[in-house]
């Protein structure tokens, strides 16, 4: 019983990382664009988070939990947003290669991250002695729901932002479905010569749309390092790996959140999973590291197959925007 509750544990805090990750991206590819750059803005976030707290605390004998929370969450959601500003300039502006760009941000974002994590190290006195303990305990504070045996120890003993991560993701699917502005949101991901003609900003759409999807990408890295690594900063790619696990679980949603929200969960509880079935070589937990991506590939046929249209991605999805062929 202790190693099921362990591993739902785990699963739900690794999900809460891909649902972050996962939502920003589902708003920023229902705009048309194709960000590929997830895993370097969740690095930014992480960072950015990471030594804002680390600046504030540092030499404070006296530091505020609630003022330590909120620097660190600023800049992480602003070091993000500024990423997400970089591709939206490169893509949107200047038209550059949406996959090529996605991919090179991803490479500066790990870069920019572990260069700052290195240095703090350093400054902090070696690795693993940075001291962020406000900030940290304040994102891992939980709730007395979690002494309620079990199924507290599940469903409550985590961080305020495991619930944040749900909310968002059901606020963005209201948003998408239920507003003006989400639906001509979604107008100009489908064809936006059309939206431009209906008077819909295409150009304002697609920047607010993946600024602000960056930024939310970026809050998973941020819970990475304040919940899981408890303030500290590792360079052992694990970001990077669930980075690319939000991208996945984009498709695996078929660019739904509400879908996001369980299909995150899940895909924690797939990554974790080889820690607890007994008896694994080395090269049958390789095989269990595959299976979100496995189960994303069969999703993707199956959709591909059903050819729903409420199933697939926005029609102009990757593709950038020439308003003089219009």
């Amino acid at each position: 019983m202790t190693n099921i509750v362990s591993l739902l544990q785990a699963a739900i805090v690794f999900g809460t990382v891909i649902l972050f990750g996962a939502t920003g991206e589902i708003l920023t590819e229902k705009s048309g664009n194709l960000n590929l750059g997830v895993p370097g803005i969740m690095y930014l976030g992480g960072i950015a988070g990471l030594v804002a707290s680390f600046f504030y605390e540092k030499g404070n004998p006296n530091p505020n939990v609630f003022v330590s929370v909120f620097i660190s969450f600023i800049a992480s959601f602003a070091a993000a947003f500024v990423g997400g500003l970089i591709f939206s300039f490169l893509t949107i502006s200047l038209r550059a290669n949406q996959n090529v760009t996605g991919l090179t941000l991803t490479i500066f974002g790990g870069g920019v991250a572990n260069f700052f994590g290195g240095s703090l190290n350093k400054l902090a006195g070696g690795v693993g002695q940075i001291s962020v303990a406000t900030a940290s305990g304040g994102y891992r504070a939980t709730t007395p729901l979690a002494s309620l045996g079990a199924v507290g120890e599940v469903l409550f003993d985590h961080g305020f932002l495991t619930y944040v991560a749900i909310a968002v993701a059901v606020l963005v699917q209201l948003f998408l479905d239920r507003t003006r502005a989400g639906l001509n949101l979604r107008a100009v991901g489908e064809n936006p010569g059309t939206a431009d003609s209906a008077g819909i900003n295409v150009t304002k759409n697609k920047y607010l749309a993946t600024c602000i999807g960056a930024g939310i990408s970026g809050i998973g890295g941020l819970f990475y390092v304040m919940d899981y690594t408890k303030g500290t900063w590792a360079n052992d790619g694990t970001i990077e790996g669930l980075g690319w696990l939000a991208v996945a679980l984009v498709i695996f949603a078929t660019w739904k959140c509400v879908n996001a929200i369980w299909g995150a969960y899940l895909f924690g509880l797939l990554s974790w999973m080889y820690f607890y079935v007994p008896g694994l070589t080395r090269s049958s937990q390789e095989i269990f590291k595959m299976l979100p991506y496995l189960v994303t590939i069969a999703v993707l046929i199956v959709v591909s197959l059903r050819n729903k249209k409420e199933n697939q991605p926005p029609a102009s999805l990757g593709l950038a925007y020439f308003r003089e062929e219009r």
